[in-house]
């Protein structure tokens, strides 16, 4: 049998705690945080999103034999904690006060063992084996929504506050633009043709069937969107992750819709709306994660 050791290391935002050497980095930059705050940390972590009390705690940190000024203790230790993770009480991001009972991690965590085998062989390399992560796992970092800065897109930590009723307005109204776009160019497509014809780039039947399928197909979509923040759906993140990919090329097909305006607008004009529009597709996926982020803060 090859000894081994086992240790956790968490993950939440930009933040890595681990708990073997008793370190909490942010995006790779050590945290100080002494033993007592950091005790807390990990238990809160252990169990993201439930209720951790305050007797509890003392148990852990102090045990039964121990005289201490425990409320002042614990309140010194959990106020270092927020330090560290750049949060105030009144607006919390990770740790949040169940008054007069305890507190609750309410920020995503990720889990991961690290083992450590030690071979016999005096020679032979330690080995790290990363397991599969637990509960409360964030979203892939393959569209950059697990707050991971391993991308060029924002992730979540990178976002600033905002009223929840201000993202959810912005998204509804999103939706709104996008649908106005499709119906308005589906009402004209005699003109569009024309214009197809006048620019001589393709036929004119090929992009006009371009234009009907996608608009087509992104009618159902852009409803879904919009009903899914009137009705606040709880896995909305989780859905536009999967949507992101193939509605990103086709929103930036439609970002050059303004030049189907070109009988009514100068080029500048629409070059300059095209423009805009090339950015909204990422304007919305940093509205989505604001929504899903403030939505998962919101106390249970």
């Amino acid at each position: 049998m090859t000894p081994q050791t086992t240790a956790r290391v968490f993950r939440f935002g930009p933040f890595e705690v681990n708990e073997a050497t008793g370190e909490v980095r942010k995006e790779g930059v050590r945290i100080k945080l002494h033993s007592q705050p950091f005790q807390v940390l990990v238990m809160l972590l252990e169990r993201p999103g439930d209720l951790v009390t305050r007797e509890e705690m003392r148990q852990r940190l102090w045990g039964d034999d121990t005289v201490v000024d425990f409320d002042h203790g614990l309140n010194t230790a959990v106020n270092k904690l927020r330090e560290a993770v750049c949060e105030v009480a009144s607006r919390p991001r990770y740790v949040e006060t169940v008054s007069g009972r305890g507190y609750r991690f309410i920020a995503q965590v990720t889990v991961v063992e690290l083992v450590s085998r030690i071979s016999v062989e005096p020679v032979a390399p330690s080995e790290l084996v990363q397991s599969t992560p637990t509960v409360f796992e964030v979203a892939s970092a393959e569209n950059g929504l697990d707050g991971s800065s391993r991308t060029l897109l924002a992730a979540p930590h990178d976002l600033p506050e905002a009223p929840r009723t201000l993202v959810r307005t912005l998204l509804l109204l999103t939706q709104a633009m996008y649908l106005s776009f499709y119906l308005g160019a589906l009402g004209n497509i005699p003109e569009i043709r024309e214009i197809f014809a006048d620019a001589r780039i393709l036929s004119p039947a090929i992009l006009t069937t371009v234009l009907v399928i996608t608009a087509v197909a992104l009618i159902p979509v852009r409803l879904f969107l919009f009903t899914a923040v009137v009705f606040d759906f709880q896995q909305l993140s989780a859905k536009f992750k999967r949507l992101f990919p193939a509605l990103l090329w086709m929103d930036l097909l439609w970002a050059l819709s303004p030049f189907l305006l070109i009988h009514h607008v100068s080029g500048g004009l629409a070059l300059g709306m095209t423009a805009a529009l090339v950015y909204m597709p990422f304007a919305q996926r940093s509205l989505v994660l604001m929504y899903g982020r403030d939505r998962q803060n919101q106390p249970a």
